[in-house]
């Protein structure tokens, strides 16, 4: 059971117009931002900021940047957020199987040399203590420009927020991630825990 509840249904008006966005994105609005709404100035910068990092504007690859993403939320070891970028990465474009066989980047056939070396620097990126080297950006810098390398680092932290807020308030997950994960990530060991109902 999450430790703050998501604002309730009925408060939540104000914000239609920023959740339908959302939704549009990912197919639902993540119980993170009905939480986060208790404080609307959070919110509304929270989503500014994703929006900027990860957003219209963004010259990485959708399916890459949601990989990216997960590839730091596992480093972290935030499975509310796994299950949302693996979700969200298929709905951007990559396989269930590719999303299933990313902790295998480096040996899989299913992912090219640029995007190993883009989840290779997230994941050392977002490892605490950090240990991503200058040998990881140059192996990222030979596939991507220093504006996509920003978008990377910018992934990796700004997921870095949503890992910290989701594992400590041990957000509910939703029906739709909490069935692609189990499907596609619970054979290789991932788990609802805290983040199921019951859990």
């Amino acid at each position: 059971m999450a430790h703050i509840a998501p604002l309730p249904e009925a408060e939540l008006a104000p914000f239609s117009e920023l959740f339908a966005a959302v939704e549009a994105r990912m197919g639902f609005v993540p119980n993170s931002l009905k939480t986060m709404a208790r404080k609307p100035e959070m919110l509304k910068g929270f989503l500014a900021l994703f929006s900027a990092v990860i957003g219209p504007s963004s010259s990485l690859p959708a399916d890459l940047a949601q990989l990216v993403a997960h590839v730091a939320s596992a480093a972290a070891g935030c499975r509310y957020c796994q299950a949302h970028t693996g979700h969200v990465a298929e709905r951007r474009g990559a396989s269930a199987e590719k999303v299933a066989a990313v902790w295998d980047y480096a040996r899989s056939p299913l992912f090219t040399e640029a995007e190993r070396a883009a989840l290779a620097l997230a994941q050392a990126a977002a490892e605490v203590p950090n240990r991503a080297t200058a040998a990881h950006f140059d192996a990222a810098r030979a596939h991507f420009s220093e504006a996509q390398l920003v978008e990377i680092i910018g992934i990796v932290a700004l997921f870095g927020f949503l890992n910290r807020w989701n594992d400590s308030i041990a957000t509910e997950i939703e029906d739709s991630p909490l069935a692609f994960a189990e499907a596609h990530l619970g054979p290789h060991g991932w788990q609802a825990g805290k983040h199921r109902r019951d859990g």
